[in-house]
């Protein structure tokens, strides 16, 4: 095999994609798509979209197990589909020209190797990924496969050997994440030309996620005529239809006979709603590019390029930087937009609706993004936050609820509590939305109505919340005991936005209602620990058991109270409340720091204290500037910075990255930030950290923000100096380790001396 022939092409035909100048690299260029893929989720994949794409188009290599999707270690390739979004397939695409063999090979294993089907080894060496794009070679067919995108869109570029019969294949059923995957229920592929071809698949996720049905609609362009259309239903292959129609296992594939070289585009429009709409789609966002796949990809690039862009890093190390730009690229890359470029969207009900300003956004829960993605898009991208509000506020004006995992824009209710709700709150807390009525009306129904089984398909709201009210906590009859931690901060966010709008009666009921939690706690023990319905607490208690919590322990939740941390102190104790929290830090430092890992599981076993890798316990290190120690806050952010996030593709994040939570993490801790309660309360405030940077500048949205730019700068900082011995907000000197929103939106300057022993006397008022 001439080797030559093949990357030199790779070399060139990508050369688009790198920074011009090598001198000054690009916040994009610093993004490694491959990081962290061994350990990755199906929504994470090096896939070629833009930000918050409906189209999230990439290889698959692994199907119908959790973290299905591309496992990096693999080194073949089962096809490139289109949707990657949680409990969500559709429409795989694969150029082949060997043998053909047709049928799904899921249940024989979940690793699709090369003689499964029509799949394909790769050339590892070949494969290459940067924002918007991806490439690699196709080993047993000979065929180098790149592709590009736009948010409803995908573009296909097929480079192929001299072959009697070349095939560009479609799928309709493949291998998705869990163990279930999806099924088609009825379907349906027309060739409209010898260069077009449209169609629908009706699509049910697998039994555990049986509330999201949708129908996938697609309109496919190729740029060259093919010969002959051929479909398959099952095993039976039909030749040169104009049609096919089924259910089950079906697709169809066009067949060229190419020389040497030849390449065929192919663009495909994508629509939860109708036909139209995905050729709507298609020809909105492909026509202007001239269906050129080198300046679609261009245009994509830079679109992340400039949304990356919004933050500047300067100093630290070229390994910092591509950790940074590649979280924060992850902080754009996880959830989908719904909506079409018209504003019409499919509904939980199935109507058709037109959102008439913002976009319709969905994905997995929203469980503890408060810890710190909401935080990253309040600063950098308030579009964003404002266009989540929009989403919340149509599913409870056309379908009855918000929605706590809006995936495919169906009532999933997956997760605990509600806590959609505190995004929308600090939108309107930080001034990106105005309608503080219709949000009060909208989240006022979570923490008055118990939830219900949604006539659309799935759960709105909270469940058995009417026993949390009667109790006063969550009885271990009716639910876990983590329950009543969630519902309570769901109440106290709600209770500041009553505040806000008015309603001053109805705060100080939720926001006596939300100090619930501390009926949570065994008043001895001081951790949280279930009771029944009588009062009797758990006899059986073992304070790492998950015995009565979700995806963590007492231990973990025991520090889980975003909206009182000054109250959790005094209730622990606040020797008791360091030794324990110290404690934890050391002992998991040493079990799970010295690999340079935590732990991939959701943290249950025995001595398993600090769990990074899962939502409930991001907030830990920032504990300790509410307990009188903000260098210990100061030393183990930087630790967790340095030591627990990785830059390689077996060693990324350890854990369960949800679309983005575990990456908004990393960046707001690298620029020296985070938000403790969720940015809900009346004066939103940042806790300060330790940034790893000398200087981050955030250009600020002029649409929403007053100010220019927002600038943390360090000096003296350093691998060793992670310590503040002093900090300056606009010149003049903090005295806690904390700064409001307000300042970041209105512009200006945080100034931080380091050096490499704490300062005790920094912040003098943090006690």
């Amino acid at each position: 095999m001439n080797l030559k022939r093949i990357f030199c092409p790779l070399l060139l035909g990508t050369a688009m994609l790198v920074s011009a100048s090598a001198a000054e690299k690009q916040p994009v260029d610093y993004v490694d798509m491959f990081i962290g893929t061994s350990n990755s989720r199906w929504m994470l994949g090096p896939y070629a979209q833009a930000p918050f794409g409906m189209v999230q188009l990439g290889p698959d290599n692994q199907g119908n197990v959790w973290m299905g999707g591309y496992e990096y270690s693999i080194n073949n390739v089962s096809g490139f589909s289109h949707l990657h979004a949680w409990t969500m397939g559709g429409l795989m695409m694969m150029p082949t020209t060997a043998d053909l063999a047709l049928g799904n090979p899921s249940t024989d294993s979940p690793y699709l190797g090369a003689n499964a089907g029509y799949h394909s080894r790769i050339m590892k060496e070949s494969e290459t990924a940067s924002p918007g794009y991806y490439s690699v070679f196709l080993y047993d067919h000979k065929v180098r496969a790149e592709m590009t995108a736009t948010v409803h869109c995908g573009v296909h570029r097929y480079t192929f050997p001299e072959m009697k019969e070349s095939r560009i294949l479609m799928d309709l059923l493949f291998p998705t994440e869990w163990d279930y995957g999806f099924s088609v229920k009825d379907a349906c592929i027309t060739k409209v030309s010898d260069t077009e071809i449209e169609g629908y698949a009706d699509c049910q996720s697998g039994p555990w996620s049986w509330w999201n049905s949708y129908r996938l609609n697609f309109v496919i362009r190729f740029s060259r005529p093919f010969r002959q259309l051929n479909g398959w239903q099952g095993g039976e292959i039909r030749e040169d239809i104009d049609r096919i129609h089924g259910s089950g296992d079906m697709g169809a594939y066009a067949i060229y006979t190419t020389g040497e070289g030849d390449q065929v585009t192919v663009c495909t429009g994508l629509s939860l709603v109708s036909i139209g709409q995905a050729r709507l789609n298609m020809e909105t966002e492909l026509a202007p590019l001239g269906y050129d796949f080198d300046k679609v990809a261009a245009y994509t690039r830079e679109e992340w390029n400039g949304l990356l862009g919004r933050i500047k890093v300067e100093g630290g190390s070229e390994t910092d930087k591509v950790k940074f730009y590649t979280n924060l690229y992850r902080s754009f890359a996880g959830k989908q937009t719904w909506s079409d470029v018209n504003g019409k969207y499919m509904d939980a009900m199935e109507n058709v609706q037109t959102v008439e300003k913002g976009k319709m956004y969905g994905g997995d829960a929203f469980w503890n993004t408060y810890w710190n993605l909401n935080g990253l898009w309040s600063i950098m991208a308030p579009e964003i936050m404002d266009d989540w509000v929009s989403t919340q506020l149509e599913m409870f004006r056309h379908t009855g609820w918000t929605c706590k995992g809006p995936a495919g824009l169906e009532y999933s209710g997956i997760m605990e509590g509600s806590h959609e709700t505190a995004l929308m709150v600090a939108a309107y807390q930080k001034g990106i939305r105005k309608d503080g009525e219709a949000i009060y009306e909208a989240i006022h129904k979570n923490v008055t109505e118990p939830g219900i089984d949604h006539p659309g398909g799935g759960y709105a709201g909270n469940p058995q919340l009417d026993k949390y009210i009667e109790y006063g906590y969550m009885p271990r009859e009716y639910g876990v005991v983590s329950k009543t931690l969630d519902y309570a901060y769901d109440d106290w966010c709600v209770a500041q936005m009553a505040y806000a709008v008015g309603d001053k009666k109805e705060g100080k009921r939720l926001e006596a209602r939300s100090m619930n939690y501390r009926n949570a706690f065994h008043p001895e023990l001081k951790y949280v620990v279930r009771k029944d319905a009588a009062g009797v607490w758990d006899p059986e208690f073992d304070v790492f058991s998950n015995a009565g919590f979700i995806e963590g322990n007492s231990w973990q939740y025991s520090w889980y109270v975003p909206h009182d941390i000054r109250g959790l102190v005094e209730l622990i104790g606040k020797d008791e409340f360091n030794r324990r929290l110290e404690e934890g830090f050391e002992k998991s430092e040493k079990y799970r720091f010295a690999a340079h890992v935590f732990d991939r599981t959701m943290g249950q076993s025995a001595e398993f204290y600090i769990n990074h890798g899962n939502e409930v316990n991001m907030c830990t290190p920032y504990l300790f500037n509410y307990s009188g120690k903000p260098w210990l806050a100061q030393k183990w952010s930087r630790a967790i910075l340095d030591r627990y996030y990785g830059d390689t593709p077996y060693h990324g994040w350890e854990g369960d990255e949800d679309e983005g939570q575990m990456g908004a993490w990393y960046v707001m801790s690298a620029m020296g930030f985070f938000e403790m309660d969720g940015g809900c309360s009346s004066e939103p405030m940042l806790e300060i950290g330790s940034p790893i940077f000398g200087r981050i500048t955030v250009e600020l949205n002029r649409d929403y923000y007053s100010g220019n730019t927002f600038t943390v700068e360090t000096r003296n900082n350093s691998p060793e100096n992670i310590y503040i011995q002093k900090a300056f907000l606009n010149g003049k000197q903090l005295k806690e380790p904390r700064i409001p929103f307000s300042a970041i939106k209105e512009g200006g300057k945080l100034v931080l001396e380091m050096g490499p022993e704490p300062s005790y006397s920094c912040f003098p008022d943090c006690k």
